[in-house]
């Protein structure tokens, strides 16, 4: 049975409550979301200080430090962005199989023909996410699939199948807001709001997709490899210290995903999932 957890605003800090109370915390929240408080939050996590904090944070998060490379870590963001063993995250040999590309809380979402999708009653479209309204409208009725990383997960992204990037990636400026639930109103839409990158895929067998990495609070930066071919499962760049957001946007038709996730989404729950699990499959297997 999948571990599913709830969007439960008990589980948001003290000090994230504060900041996204509708008026008193107006004014750090402003502050905490700028570019330039995440980049020195970054900044220090690259530095020697930072390591005191590490042992302290895998007791805090209970992370299981034998999946990972043994050794020394020179800062935080060394620890935070460190390699897992080989093996520990394999992905399907069927080429057929829909993998997730990231240890992460999984939610998705249809998206209609107006090419609008709604997370936790906070609606977007493609265009907005994006910033491309062509490429938008070449994923109406597809599938939208959220996956939240935590500070405990493993911060390095794969891709979810072999292909190539058709077009140069695109950054995105934004805003550094949490990717808690806390933070999803419609006035402020955090993943449209968020600076993030977009990479169009040419998959063998999903067709056309787009990977979309999005920052977060404390993020420090989004680090993604330069590559124009790849094979799935390759590594396609990892999230300095926060936790963060990869969105996985596939065409109408393009795969069917196991049921418990759609339930799930809809009884208000993510479902946990690593990086390389199947969560789906192609439907060429069906003759689509």
């Amino acid at each position: 049975m999948r571990k599913t957890n709830p969007f439960d605003p008990k589980l948001d800090s003290g000090f994230l409550k504060f900041v996204y109370m509708p008026y008193l915390g107006a004014p750090l929240r402003f502050l905490m979301t700028r570019k330039w408080v995440t980049k020195l939050g970054g900044a220090y996590m690259n530095t020697h200080f930072s390591a005191r904090r590490i042992s302290k944070f895998i007791k805090a998060n209970a992370i299981d430090m034998s999946d990972y490379e043994s050794r020394e870590f020179t800062c935080f963001n060394d620890f935070f962005t460190r390699k897992i063993l080989t093996g520990k995250r394999p992905f399907s040999s069927d080429p057929l199989d829909l993998c997730s590309p990231a240890d992460s809380k999984l939610t998705t979402y249809p998206c209609t023909e107006e090419e609008l999708f709604t997370v936790k009653g906070t609606p977007y479209t493609l265009t907005e996410l994006i910033g491309d309204a062509a490429t938008a409208k070449e994923f109406v009725g597809g599938t939208v699939l959220v996956f939240r990383l935590c500070v405990d997960d493993y911060h390095r992204y794969a891709f979810f199948d072999s292909g190539k990037v058709s077009v140069k990636p695109r950054y995105i400026k934004g805003a550094f807001h949490t990717v808690r639930p806390i933070a999803f109103t419609n006035e402020r839409r955090v993943f449209c709001r968020n600076a993030r990158e977009v990479t169009v895929l040419e998959t063998e067998n999903f067709g056309k997709a787009l990977q979309i990495e999005v920052g977060a609070m404390m993020v420090g930066k989004i680090v993604n490899h330069d590559v124009t071919a790849f094979r799935r499962g390759d590594e396609k760049g990892y999230f300095e210290f926060g936790g963060s957001t990869v969105v996985l946007v596939l065409q109408k038709d393009a795969a069917s995903l196991e049921p418990c996730f759609l339930e799930n989404t809809a009884n208000g729950l993510e479902t946990k999932v690593a990086c390389g699990e199947t969560i789906g499959k192609s439907t060429k297997q069906q003759g689509v």
